[in-house]
């Protein structure tokens, strides 16, 4: 299956999005930074599954309709940073969904992410990281998961990748920088974090009108026992 992770920078590249979710065949577009009450609920052959409610630049997900099938959605809030308490509040930083794929018969858990932004540290959006993934081992106990979205983690992304590996979890980068807006911040900030799912890649699309880079991950659900998530 195809996804497709996109910070539409305060919603300034939602006119994007059904291009991009067409010429790419996608499966499931995850979105950040989207004004959901003006989101369509259809983009082609996708399907809005749900978006944020308290956040008014917020997340999104669509899926393919005639191949996935929404069991349960929903959204969560994670640990706020100083940010969002005194400045632009987001109550809501994830959003994540049980979908059943038809072509397979089996379900797994697809997550749309957005870190607290630069103005935080490093640990608070691990802490962020690590609560999210068990939101979604709750939404789907024991079933693979693939949560996709702008973790805003320029630096020392290697400590990231330890611990998620220690927790049973597969951090993927693409095969190129996804911001380059700013010189000291350019690097790869939206990536995908997976278990029980095979990553065929992970690639930066063309730049659009956001500050970000849209990422296509290819990824199957693996033929493996599932892992243990701890």
């Amino acid at each position: 299956m195809k996804v497709i992770s996109y910070n539409l920078r305060k919603n300034r590249a939602v006119s994007e999005i059904g291009a991009l979710a067409e010429d790419h065949g996608v499966d499931i577009l995850c979105l950040q930074e989207a004004e959901a009450i003006a989101l369509p609920s259809h983009l082609g052959h996708l399907s809005l599954v749900h978006a944020t409610e308290r956040n008014r630049l917020g997340l999104a997900m669509y899926v393919r309709e005639e191949r996935f099938h929404a069991r349960s959605a929903h959204t969560f809030q994670l640990k706020k940073s100083l940010h969002d308490r005194l400045l632009q509040p987001a109550h809501e930083r994830l959003l994540g969904a049980r979908l059943h794929d038809t072509e397979t018969g089996r379900d797994f858990v697809a997550a749309s992410f957005h870190a607290a932004p630069l103005t935080a540290l490093n640990s608070l959006r691990r802490h962020q990281i690590h609560a999210a993934l068990g939101e979604l081992r709750q939404l789907g106990p024991g079933l693979p998961a693939l949560m996709v979205g702008d973790y805003n983690y320029p630096v020392f992304k290697g400590r990231l990748d330890v611990e998620m590996r220690d927790h049973g979890y597969e951090l993927s980068l693409s095969d190129k920088r996804t911001y380059t807006r700013y010189k000291m911040f350019r690097g790869h900030f939206d990536f995908a974090t997976s278990a029980g799912l095979d990553i065929e890649s992970v690639r930066t699309l063309q730049r659009g009108t956001s500050d970000h880079l849209p990422i296509l991950v290819s990824a199957a659900l693996s033929m493996e026992r599932e892992p243990e998530l701890v």
